[in-house]
């Protein structure tokens, strides 16, 4: 869905790590160890310690596990993102909770992964997530748009509606924010410079009326932008 983003290419990307269980910490770390441009420098068992590790070592991404003791994932979401500014937010999910991811969009997270999904996608995820772009495991997107509630069709329906307001670059646009690009990917793949390409995303923004690229990415999927 996403592609390897520019954070990955020059520098290591910092990550907080936060689950409950110590066999999926180890897990992530291991797989996240793989890729090569990525540095473990915490990890927390909790959310209340996610968010002092947090501010304390200032990641490039805190990865939050949705359930945890003391504080859930999604409150320290909302915790993080309000204090620890240049922290990017991607939560852990399983299908169990895609109710809970459609709660967290509204919280600052802008990556979705599944913990049981493919290596390469969550690596890909959170190198999207530290470049500023949103991810959306395509799993979870599509178990996000189901439980949002409302009639599927009507809100399909709508979001055809809301796109076709858009120019057609802003369409275009629109469709890469979907697929995780950044900003710099999405001005390499148009052939514009990356400041046109943040006026556009604005405007889509604007023109929407969402919040961020994760609920533009939706609005993107419902309206069939995203095979």
């Amino acid at each position: 869905m996403g592609t390897l983003s520019g954070a990955g290419a020059g520098r290591r990307i910092r990550v907080l790590l936060a689950d409950d269980e110590a066999m999926v910490r180890a897990g992530v770390g291991a797989i996240l160890a793989a890729g090569g441009d990525f540095e473990i420098v915490a990890e927390a068992a909790d959310g209340r310690e996610a968010v002092t590790l947090a501010r304390a070592h200032r990641p490039d991404v805190a990865l939050l596990d949705i359930r945890m003791p003391r504080l859930d994932g999604l409150a320290a979401a909302e915790e993080i993102t309000g204090t620890v500014p240049g922290t990017a937010v991607a939560m852990l999910t399983t299908f169990s909770e895609d109710a809970y991811v459609a709660r967290a969009l509204g919280g600052g997270a802008t990556g979705f992964l599944l913990k049981s999904g493919d290596p390469h996608e969550l690596m890909a995820g959170v190198r999207a997530v530290a470049d500023g772009a949103a991810f959306l495991s395509p799993k979870v997107a599509r178990h996000v748009i189901d439980g949002l509630g409302g009639g599927r069709l009507s809100r399909e329906a709508s979001a055809r509606e809301r796109v076709a307001a858009l120019t057609p670059r802003e369409r275009e646009v629109l469709g890469l924010v979907g697929a995780g690009l950044s900003n710099p990917e999405i001005a390499a793949r148009l052939h514009l410079v990356e400041g046109t390409v943040k006026a556009y995303v604005s405007a889509v923004l604007d023109r929407l009326e969402v919040k961020n690229r994760v609920q533009a990415a939706i609005v993107a999927y419902e309206a069939g932008l995203l095979t």
